[in-house]
Parts: structure tokens; C-alpha cells; sequence
């Protein structure tokens, strides 16, 4: 399949973005414009980890599309690995809310959710997870009414995958934004589909207030916000300005047990989501006040200068701490998930898988593959 390489429109650690058009000599059926994700070819490992997740799932309306890679050699003389992906030209949904400075209205947030939750309701029954659910990574689509897809699936892994390939017995797997982090991956290295729902419910609360699922103050602590995620009984704060149906839907959304949690496909079936379903693509969207945008949804972990979402398993997060073993698994105080919630009761091992994810020593995000959009 030939192509021509445009403007560059984004880029991350190693990688890049670019407007791409087919060739003259591209059999038909493409897009006029296209979106290119391009890395160096011998760092290619997690681009190419996206482009078979994205094959395996198949074609879904509310998923990014794959039209194929490549590899090319360029000028310069580097060989580039490419994902032809279909072309968003609202950008992230993220950037739309602060471009137009303006706080969606429940109406909007009720469609985009639903559009959110057919993709992972999808991505769910083909047996994976997207474990990076933010808003960042909800590309936008102006043509034909505003549309939402989910885009990036660099992180996504098989439901009931453990660790990655690179990982350790009893190694600490970090995958995703902190502060979209489930309680449940906080605790045991778990990520799994109830994982992407709560992290749903931080989109919709940063849809709703237009500021960070767990406020701004904790950007610069990733310790505090460990613990608050991962210990006791607290959840990301229920905005004020939400219907009572929206209220219940977040709750829904953030029940502490993941086996609790309502699952993509149930809560297609709020009544939240049930308002206005039956003309939901001709939806008129209505704006609300402005707002001057306190926080923008999180390029990277906390923001924290180049920090990205990112996958990461070490068996040490500081010199000279003890490393995680595979003896938490068999802890009996994390054996059900009863147990798990009672951890406010004896939470020495939180507090320790906590300290593992929260370090002073900077990490290495090299290989990430966090995009920063230069528009």
C-alpha cells in the first residue's frame, strides 16, 4: 500500500504523527486523509503491539480505525515502522473541551459516554482491555455531527494476562495514567475490564467539571494519591452539577470492588445513558456556561515534566527496597475480594505495593508511547 508522508501533527518519546494521503497508485477504498503513527523500526515493539491488537478486534464504529502498515526507508537513512490510522480531526477529546472553553452539557457528556462505553463494551467481548481510558485518548470527529472514538491501544492486553512478556514473577506491572488507576491495580496488579470501567467514570467526572478525576494538588504527590486510591473507602468526588441519574451512574462506575462494579454492557442500560437514546446521532448538543479550565486531562502521568502513560514492570522502584514476591498473591488477606475491601483494617500491604508504584526515583519512560499534540 503506498502512501505520501504529510505535516507532522503530534509526537511522543520516539514517535510521530503525521497527515498521510494514498498514492495515485493506492487501490481505492481509503480515506482521502489518513493519520500515520511512525517509529524508528528497532523500537517498534509497542506500535506494532497496537496494530495487532487493533487487527484482532476488527472493525467498530466507536474504534479508531487500522488501514495497515509499513515500513519505509527514509532520507536520512532510518528504517520507520507506520500505522495507518483513520484521520480525527477534532483531536482528543481532552483538547476539544479546552480549546472551546466551555463546560460540556449533561446532554453531551450523556452521548459521548455512550459512545465510549459501545467501544469498550467491544473491546471487552473480544476479550481484551484497554487499560489507558482518558480522555486524551478519545479522538474526536467533527464530520457528520461531533463523534467520539477510542484511539491508542499501546497498553491494551488480554483480559486474564498477568504480566507483560518482559515482566518477572511478582513483578510490579504499571500500566496506564495513576490517576485513572483502579483500586484494584493500585492493590494486586490487576487489569482487567472492571479496571477500564472505573476509569470511565474518571473521564466522565473530568467531562462534567472539566478538572482532573482526583483534583490538581495531588499532581505533584503520586505517593498521597496511591494511597488515597488504593486504601480505605474514598473515591473520586461526585460533581455537584450532575443529574441524580448521573450521580448513580459514577457510583455505579466507582464501586471499590471490581466485582461490584457495573460492567460496560450494564451500564449501557443506565437511565442515565437511557434519556435520550432512542435519536442519540441527532442529538442537538447544547453549551453551558464558560469556564476557565483549572487542569487538562493528563498528557502523562500526573504531569509530572515528560512522565506518559506508559507500561512499566521492575521488580524495584527504589535502590535498596525489597522487591514485590509472589508471596503477596497468596497473602490471605488479599485472597477474595472481601478481603480485599477490608485492607482499611490491615493495610501493611498496600502500603507497600503502594510504595513499589510511588518513588523518588524518576523512572525511565524512554519507550513510552505518550502523545503530546502540537496542532
Amino acid at each position: 500500500m503506498d502512501w505520501v508522508r504529510g505535516k507532522e501533527i503530534g509526537h511522543g518519546g520516539f514517535a510521530t504523527i503525521h497527515l498521510a494521503t494514498p498514492a495515485e497508485t493506492c487501490p481505492s477504498g481509503l480515506p482521502p486523509l489518513m493519520a500515520v503513527k511512525s517509529c524508528d523500526a528497532a523500537l517498534s515493539s509497542s506500535l506494532r503491539h497496537e496494530r495487532r491488537v487493533l487487527s484482532e478486534l476488527g472493525e467498530c464504529p466507536r474504534i479508531v480505525r487500522c488501514f495497515g502498515h509499513s515500513l519505509t526507508a527514509e532520507r536520512s537513512g532510518e528504517e520507520l515502522y507506520n500505522v495507518l490510522l483513520e484521520y480525527a480531526a477534532g483531536g482528543s477529546l481532552a483538547d476539544s473541551m479546552k480549546s472551546r472553553g466551555k463546560l460540556l452539557s449533561e446532554p453531551e457528556i450523556r452521548r459521548h459516554t455512550r459512545s465510549i462505553l459501545e467501544g469498550l463494551e467491544f473491546v471487552h467481548s473480544k476479550g481484551f482491555v484497554h487499560c489507558d481510558v482518558k480522555l486524551q485518548n478519545i479522538l474526536v470527529f467533527p464530520s457528520g455531527g461531533e463523534e467520539v472514538k477510542i484511539a491508542d491501544f499501546g497498553l491494551a492486553k488480554r483480559a486474564g494476562e498477568r504480566l507483560s512478556k518482559g515482566g518477572k514473577q511478582g513483578g510490579v506491572e504499571w500500566r496506564g495514567t495513576p490517576m485513572y488507576m483502579a483500586p484494584e491495580s493500585v492493590k494486586r496488579n490487576e487489569y482487567e475490564p472492571p479496571a477500564d470501567v472505573w476509569a470511565l467514570g474518571c473521564a466522565v467526572v473530568e467531562m462534567a467539571t472539566g478538572r482532573l478525576p482526583w483534583g490538581s494538588r495531588v499532581e505533584s504527590n503520586a505517593y498521597a494519591l496511591m494511597i488515597r486510591i488504593g486504601v480505605g473507602d474514598e473515591i473520586p468526588e461526585i460533581p455537584e452539577g450532575l443529574s441524580e441519574q448521573g450521580k448513580d451512574f459514577l457510583m455505579k462506575c466507582f464501586a471499590k470492588n471490581p466485582k461490584k462494579r457495573w460492567t460496560a454492557r450494564m451500564l449501557l442500560k443506565h437511565p442515565f445513558l437511557a434519556v435520550d437514546c432512542l435519536n442519540s446521532d441527532e442529538e442537538v448538543v447544547r453549551d453551558c456556561g464558560v469556564v476557565e479550565f483549572a487542569d487538562a486531562s493528563p498528557r502523562c502521568h500526573f504531569d509530572f515534566q515528560e512522565w506518559v502513560s506508559t507500561q512499566c514492570s521492575r521488580t524495584s522502584w527504589e535502590s535498596g527496597s525489597v522487591s514485590p514476591s509472589s508471596e503477596m498473591d497468596s497473602d490471605p488477606l488479599f485472597a477474595t475480594e472481601h478481603a480485599a475491601l477490608e485492607i482499611s483494617s490491615d493495610s501493611s500491604w498496600a502500603m507497600d505495593r503502594i510504595g513499589q508504584l510511588a518513588s523518588h526515583e524518576r523512572p525511565n519512560w524512554e519507550h513510552s508511547e505518550g502523545w503530546l499534540t502540537v496542532r
